[in-house]
């Protein structure tokens, strides 16, 4: 499904990969491991196209992440990146927001109440500013908005850095249970320990 053929990356004058080779089928579920600093977000940008490698191929379900065909790829993709780069409006209105723009339904969809419950989210929060959550709020509204996008591959990027172990124990169990090809990168213990993951120290 993901496939890097002999990638090669180098970003101002530094080595990011070289010949890189490494592969993701429909439905795994890979947790990536490496040192700070080493490429393991540099491996998702690429994916999505973001950036843009040197030499070799990434293959995305048998199309070439090029320009051609990166706006297909992506519609095919959740991501949730480290930062939880969010837009700073109410967060209920964000909701609607990218439900709108990906043609799902938002709020009106009949899990809505029981994600919500689930992340252990108040209805309040859809009339909170996305700049007044917590870290660990803005985390559970990012993994929201994956379960209604519904994608069939996820790229999470520390997807449980801020919650507390129970919730980062609840929510890995959910996410490893999802019939979806997921690859994870995370330094939590939650993910080290489960034998559902193929652990990759690719970088």
């Amino acid at each position: 499904m993901i496939k890097f053929e002999s990638v090669h990356l180098k970003q101002k004058e530094k080595t990011i990969f070289t010949a890189l080779d490494f592969a993701v089928q429909k439905n795994d579920k890979i947790l990536i491991q490496g040192k700070s600093g080493t490429g393991k977000t540099t491996l998702f940008r690429t994916i999505l196209g973001f950036e843009s490698i040197d030499k070799g191929s990434v293959i995305f379900n048998g199309r070439a992440v090029t320009r051609n065909h990166i706006r297909n790829i992506r519609k095919e993709i959740f991501y949730l990146s480290q930062d939880i780069d969010l837009k700073n409006e109410k967060v209920g209105t964000l909701i609607d927001e990218v439900c709108d723009h990906n043609s799902v339904n938002g709020r009106g969809n009949t899990r809505f109440a029981q994600w919500l419950a689930f992340l252990d989210l108040d209805e309040t929060i859809l009339d909170q500013w996305v700049e007044q959550l917590s870290g660990g709020e803005r985390q559970r509204i990012g993994l929201l908005l994956g379960f209604l996008l519904d994608r069939p591959v996820w790229l999470l990027d520390e997807p449980t850095s801020a919650l507390d172990n129970g919730m980062k124990k609840k929510i890995a169990d959910y996410i490893l249970d999802l019939p979806k090809t997921i690859v994870i990168i995370s330094h939590d213990d939650v993910w080290n320990h489960d034998e559902r993951l193929k652990i990759k120290g690719v970088i």
